[in-house]
């Protein structure tokens, strides 16, 4: 059962919604001793570690909300470090939200540090939390030395590369009790939220399935002929941290990561961990799937790129099922359009034995009886899930209580895993021609269902599965409270990875 349904109503959220949405500039930095508890008249002050992508978002939420203060960057690409650092610099004062009818500039202290080094910042006793934007590899190994170092964190989803550092990442923060918040801000919809609590109460009768979609456009990253140069501003040592220092094999360092094993898990792991989340949440599940299954495969054209573009997994509770789907083609050759399910691309269908709850965006969130009639418009209030997500680690970082977070690192653990699970059944598979993997999955209604679904696209696309074959995933078993395969070594074995020295997560943290 997810934390934001134990413990927080729905006019808890809205009135927290408002007042994020009032939120102001920092006020000056207080004085503080390293390790005391932070005061309710403090600022929080904070580094952000990684802003090639998301981490923009991550300066752009710390700096308007009140109560904190940006005060170290750290990037392994110097370029893009002191891009960021010198932009900041410039930006010495911003608008103040105000409920008042007049709003004045506040002054904004200049961001005082940065590094390629995370180490630096975390030895740093002036900084009480980080802000992890950093490529997958690096988020659970920079967020347990962080804990280490005294340091609360929020960290972006997947807050693990791998099952295992991500359970380990919460016995870190369960040992040296630290505020964690996973990246994942769909936690703080007021609009899925009030459709699943909907849903909770039985308004659709059972949950069947619980469906989440990533029907994203992602194109060719290219073939490169051979190892490519690594960009002169990366330390790429540093990069590479926790996974092996191999040659560049791709036109793009950066972004393209996601799409090659040791860095990257996948869209599956990339966009749709939202989608993983959101759709665990509206099972109210709190482990590990019993069963899962995948099968999928990287079609439509060849590249550097080692993960699937086209992917189903299948997670079965026993008394529910959670299905995943990734497409990354479009929803037919010549067109840039995506396939939608039930009104959704990027989205959720829980499905139900009375009708359906469609999560298409963030503030469209719909309710459908058995034969497709819209019954229910969920309204929602508040701020962006973004805005009062990042507010809400602030307030618990303030309280210490992890109750009171909507991302707590449990639940991001959980659904990180999720995910890693359903790429091992994948990893672990071999090609088969499509009858064989029909043959192999027929005992399942819901698993064919989607398998036709996926051939009916790949068709779409000109894709000859027939030829260009597709993986027929290994059905792994888990005992969900090991959190280990049951009767598979090589499953257990890449639960893990092997680290390299001296950016390695420990057995004891």
């Amino acid at each position: 059962m997810s934390l934001i349904q134990n413990s927080i109503s729905r006019r808890t959220l809205i009135k927290r919604s408002a007042v994020a949405a009032a939120a102001i500039g920092a006020a000056q930095m207080t004085a503080r001793s390293y390790g005391n508890i932070i005061g309710a008249n403090d600022d929080i002050r904070i580094a952000v570690a990684g802003f090639n992508g998301r981490g923009t978002s991550h300066i752009s939420e710390w700096r308007k909300l009140k109560g904190v203060r940006l005060v170290s960057l750290c990037d392994a690409d110097e370029a893009g470090l002191n891009k960021q650092y010198n932009l900041l610099n410039r930006a010495t004062t911003q608008p103040t939200i105000s409920t008042d009818t007049e709003s004045t500039p506040t002054p904004k202290a200049t961001v005082l540090g940065k590094t390629q080094d995370v180490r630096r910042i975390l030895d740093d006793k002036n900084i009480d939390a980080i802000s992890i934007a950093t490529p997958n590899h690096w988020h659970s190994l920079m967020a347990i030395w962080a804990v280490q170092a005294g340091k609360d964190v929020y960290v972006e989803k997947p807050v693990s590369h791998n099952v295992w550092e991500g359970r380990k990442l919460v016995e870190a923060s369960r040992k040296y009790n630290r505020i964690v918040q996973a990246g994942t801000q769909w936690r703080s919809s007021a609009h899925v939220f009030e459709a699943f609590e909907w849903a909770k109460a039985g308004n659709l009768g059972k949950i069947l399935i619980s469906r989440g979609l990533c029907y994203k456009r992602r194109a060719s990253i290219g073939k490169t002929e051979g190892p490519q140069p690594v960009p002169k501003s990366v330390d790429y040592n540093l990069w590479c941290g926790p996974s092996p220092l191999m040659p560049l094999r791709r036109e793009k360092l950066h972004y393209d990561w996601h799409w090659i094993w040791p860095t990257g898990n996948g869209d599956l792991g990339n966009q749709g961990i939202h989608q993983m989340d959101l759709a665990r949440w509206a099972l109210g599940k709190d482990t590990l799937s019993p069963k899962v299954m995948a099968v999928g495969g990287r079609v439509g054209y060849s590249d550097d790129a080692s993960t699937p573009n086209t992917l189903f997994v299948c997670h079965d509770y026993g008394d529910s099922l959670l299905i995943f789907e990734v497409r990354g083609l479009p929803e037919k050759t010549g067109t840039n359009t995506m396939d939608k399910y039930k009104g959704a691309s990027v989205g959720n269908i829980v499905e139900c034995e009375g009708g359906y709850i469609s999560v298409v965006s963030e503030r469209q969130v719909y309710a459908y009886d058995k034969d497709g009639k819209r019954t229910k418009t969920f309204t929602g209030q508040g701020v962006t899930r973004d805005t009062e997500h990042f507010n809400n680690f602030l307030k618990a970082v303030r309280s210490r209580k992890r109750e009171e977070q909507n991302g707590e690192i449990l639940e991001g653990h959980l659904s990180s895993a999720l995910c890693h699970t359903g790429n091992l059944s994948y990893r672990l598979g071999v090609r088969n021609k499509p009858e064989e993997i029909a043959e192999a999955i027929k005992g399942d209604k819901a698993m064919s269902e989607t398998f036709e679904r996926m051939k009916e696209h790949l068709a779409a696309n000109e894709v000859d599965i027939s030829k260009d074959q597709l993986a027929l995933g290994v059905p792994l078993k888990m005992d969900p409270k090991t959190e280990r395969f049951i009767g598979n070594e090589k499953a257990n074995s890449l639960l893990t990875r092997q680290y390299r020295a001296p950016f390695v997560v420990p057995d004891k943290v």
